[in-house]
């Protein structure tokens, strides 16, 4: 019989949550950790806007109405997160604003003594990654859980595939595939009042100070998963892309390709796009000398074929499920007293993305060691209020955009 080393108390009270960040992801994490986990109650909320806060309330209330405190907590504003911090009765929170703020939170979260969900990205610039990296080894010390929204890394076919290239069952991994190209994305227009900063704030997506562009904010899934594959960082990254459909005022790209060197000379081809009307394509290829793995995003499945083509395994997975096994695996690694800390995992495939953005936007070879040890480039506003003036919107032109 094995015996637990925590006390029983700490293994069964209830753990009091609170959530950063209310809008669709927000109020999609509660809502897997409530639904996966016992013993959790939704205590308090922040949030920029506060009907934001209030709108998660109520659908949380209708959900689980015996997991969800009786009185609102609400704390709106840029500093709304910084009173749920403070709340000392609070043990996990769940951090799920614009990737933008995510390093900063982290790092004061975990200060704090909180557990936390962090979603991805965890950061969209060098300057987040080195303070992802700081905060990583302080959550190790103070024996604080910090766990990823990386979801593919706990859907069972994911974890099937990675483990079967791992067996040797498509032989020695040469090279990879990954795909995100899907349709259009949100934009919120600019109201007449909005300083910069409230403008920017509302329309994030489309600021790279905040998003990252979409290789950042979206398809980090692909990047997360090569990294996983391939068991460490690329060497360096080439690429290209540029834009046709945003608005005058976004800085997003449309698209962009690009080739990742891992060591060994293992080469990813790698591509993310968003354009309405053209054809979409999520997913992995993994190939090896005795054979290729897909490992498909969504509900989509993995399989791996050997050299003749011939279907030799394959697995299916849910990706609702995964979306709550994260949670499960969470507030169970806090209540054994074992916290789970993927920040580190979390910040390296995130920085594989800027990196790739980096290239592609300069038009320049970068490097792994550049862009972690010696770039400067740090996109988060000094001083930053709801009425600051922020630079003009403008996006990259490789050959003119300076490599930092």
């Amino acid at each position: 019989m094995v015996h637990s080393s925590v006390p029983a108390a700490e293994e069964t009270r209830e753990l009091r949550l609170g959530v950063i960040g209310c809008g669709g992801r927000g109020s999609g994490a509660i809502n897997d950790s409530l639904s996966i986990n016992e013993g959790v109650r939704l205590v308090a909320t922040a949030d920029l806007y506060a009907p934001k806060c209030a709108s998660l309330w109520k659908a949380m209330r209708e959900a689980h109405p015996d997991k969800v405190a009786a009185e609102e907590t609400i704390a709106a504003g840029l500093d709304g997160y910084r009173r749920v911090l403070d709340d000392t009765t609070i043990d996990l929170v769940l951090i799920t604003t614009s990737p933008g703020f995510r390093p900063i939170y982290l790092r004061e979260a975990v200060a704090a003594g909180k557990h936390v969900f962090a979603e991805k990205p965890g950061c969209v610039d060098p300057a987040g990654y080195r303070m992802c990296l700081e905060t990583h080894e302080a959550a190790v010390a103070k024996g604080v859980a910090v766990v990823a929204g990386t979801q593919y890394r706990r859907q069972v076919n994911y974890v099937g595939a990675v483990e079967q290239i791992r067996q040797g069952a498509i032989g020695d991994v040469i090279g990879a595939t990954a795909r995100y190209c899907a349709g259009g994305i949100w934009y919120r227009p600019r109201t007449e009042g909005m300083s910069d900063a409230e403008y920017q704030l509302n329309n994030w997506m489309h600021f790279i100070w905040l998003s990252g562009d979409q290789i950042a904010e979206q398809a980090v899934h692909n990047l997360d998963t090569i990294n996983w594959v391939m068991g460490e960082n690329p060497v360096s990254a080439f690429g290209s892309g540029g834009r046709f459909t945003r608005p005058d005022d976004s800085e997003m790209w449309d698209s962009v390709s690009l080739d990742y060197e891992y060591p060994g000379n293992r080469m990813v081809s790698f591509m993310c796009r968003q354009i309405p009307g053209a054809a979409g394509d999520v997913g992995n290829v993994i190939y090896g000398t005795k054979g290729q793995c897909h490992i498909g995003a969504a509900n989509a499945g993995s399989r791996i074929f050997d050299r003749d083509g011939k279907k030799v395994w394959e697995m299916a997975g849910s990706i609702a499920d995964a979306y709550k096994q994260e949670h499960k695996d969470l507030v169970d690694s806090i209540r054994a007293g074992k916290p789970i800390v993927e920040l580190r995992q979390l910040a390296d495939s995130s920085m594989v993305a800027v990196m790739g953005r980096m290239a592609s936007y300069t038009g320049q070879k970068v490097t792994w060691k550049f862009a972690t040890e010696e770039s400067k480039l740090d996109l988060f506003p000094k001083d930053l209020t709801w009425e600051s003036s922020l630079p003009k919107p403008q996006f990259a032109v490789p050959g003119k955009t300076k490599l930092v």
